[in-house]
């Protein structure tokens, strides 16, 4: 189950620099590949607003 950047985002890039396999990407806001993410919440643990949710 991959995870998901919501519109709570303020674009700091924390997620990002976090991502071990580089499934995100800058934007308004940041958005995660879903293929790419392995789902290990390192950026939803990462973010200092909890933009990152896990997706349905």
């Amino acid at each position: 189950m991959a995870y998901k950047i919501t519109d709570r985002c303020i674009g700091c890039g924390a997620c990002a620099a976090q991502c071990p396999v580089e499934a995100i990407s800058q934007g308004a806001p940041y958005k995660i590949d879903k293929d790419i993410c392995i789902a290990c919440g390192g950026c939803a643990a990462q973010c200092p607003v909890e933009a990152i949710e896990k997706e349905d």
